[in-house]
């Protein structure tokens, strides 16, 4: 059912709210508009675009939980995080990602990604990566959004060291997955 601009953008005002995360496609979608008409409401609303909006939210929600390393040095933008515990952050593949040749992401991008959560999931004020065990289980394509998720497996209180696993996905399918063994300052708790 098609609805007037008033009440398109009012929806648009309270999804956005709901979810700041949805996508201009999405919301496309779910209001059987154009993208572009979506974006011409988004402008008119003043709502910023999708990573603006989830770095706004990141920014807000994250400014005092990451100790390990500000977060404009995480690579790709958190969106969940419990220190010591898990971590979620997404990164939309852009051309500045991927090969020219054949659009697919340099691996670098991915490691840095999963590897600065493995970081910013530590409860401490210094984080180092020590060792990681890292496997690329396919190719990341420009356009893509890859969702990585790091747990805490251990914390070696004596060592001063934290194990954290880091898989990351596109659709739900794993692209990487890394087992990252990180040094902390603090030896005890």
């Amino acid at each position: 059912m098609r609805r007037n601009k008033r009440e398109r953008q009012q929806m648009l005002v309270d999804t956005i709210a709901d979810n700041p995360f949805v996508t201009d496609e999405e919301l496309a979608e779910k209001f059987s508009v154009s993208i572009q008409t979506i974006r011409l409401d988004r402008l008119e609303l003043s709502i910023p675009e999708l990573r603006e909006r989830i770095k706004n939210v990141a920014e807000k929600r994250f400014e005092d939980e990451v100790r390990s390393l500000p977060l404009d040095e995480v690579i790709g933008e958190i969106i969940h995080i419990e220190l010591d515990n898990n971590a979620i952050s997404i990164l939309d593949v852009k051309s500045e990602h991927v090969f020219v040749r054949n659009r697919i992401a340099r691996g670098h991008h991915l490691f840095a990604q999963a590897n600065s959560l493995a970081v910013a999931v530590i409860n401490d004020e210094l984080a180092l990566t020590a060792k990681a065990n890292i496997q690329f289980t396919r190719s990341v394509m420009e356009n893509e959004r890859v969702i990585a998720k790091a747990k805490v497996t251990k914390i070696d209180k004596i060592a001063g060291r934290t194990f954290v696993e880091v898989n990351s996905f596109v659709n739900n399918e794993l692209v990487f997955k890394g087992d990252f063994e990180m040094y902390r300052s603090q030896k005890t708790y």
